[in-house]
């Protein structure tokens, strides 16, 4: 099973995603979550990897908290450059959540809550979404590639990047990091120190 060749710190990342998401009464784990529980650990190598990639780590968490949002989901549902993009034909997104929560509510445009289930029965942020779920493979794909026996917090962060989609890539690059340069410095962060 792919679990085990996780390191301890790596499992942490894992765990501390789904806790985030039940913490927040999400119905899975998703990227951001595991971007979330990836930056809660300031020591793990994925961390520094990306401290030395030039990212400024309180705004990649302010980022990476947003994306993930509170219990009604994200806080912003389009990402950055959807909302500059839309302000470049003249569409004012903020303007546009207005009207529509005034005609018709507060949060009209998060998506509903999942259904409550007994107390006995509910497993909320239980599992992990497709995207997560290719994320955690590609992580186990750049351990093999990178010819390591396990997997650590910096494949995570290179699945991540591999997979390239989402609000957590987006957090990463809005944060001034370069992905292009991401897989050299992880391999240089590697190299044993002779």
């Amino acid at each position: 099973m792919m679990f085990e060749r996780f390191t301890g710190r790596a499992r942490t990342v894992v765990h501390v995603a789904l806790d985030e998401a039940r913490r927040r009464e999400h119905a899975s784990a998703g990227a951001e979550h595991l971007l979330v529980a990836l930056l809660a650990d300031e020591d793990n190598l994925a961390v520094r990897v990306l401290r030395d990639a030039g990212a400024d780590l309180a705004d990649l968490r302010a980022r990476a908290e947003a994306a993930v949002g509170g219990v009604d989901g994200p806080t912003v549902p389009f990402g950055a450059a959807d909302a500059t993009a839309l302000r470049e034909i003249g569409i004012d997104l903020d303007m546009v959540r207005t009207a529509v929560e005034r005609s018709f509510g507060q949060g009209a445009l998060h998506p509903p809550p999942p259904p409550r289930r007994s107390w006995w029965r509910r497993r909320v942020g239980g599992h992990f979404t497709p995207q997560s779920r290719k994320i955690l493979e590609l992580s186990l794909r750049e351990a093999l590639r990178l010819k390591h026996r396990h997997i650590g917090t910096e494949h995570i962060l290179l699945g991540m990047v591999r997979d390239g989609r989402g609000a957590s890539v987006e957090a990463i690059v809005s944060a001034g990091v370069d992905v292009t340069t991401l897989d050299d410095l992880v391999r240089n962060a590697l190299r044993p120190t002779v």
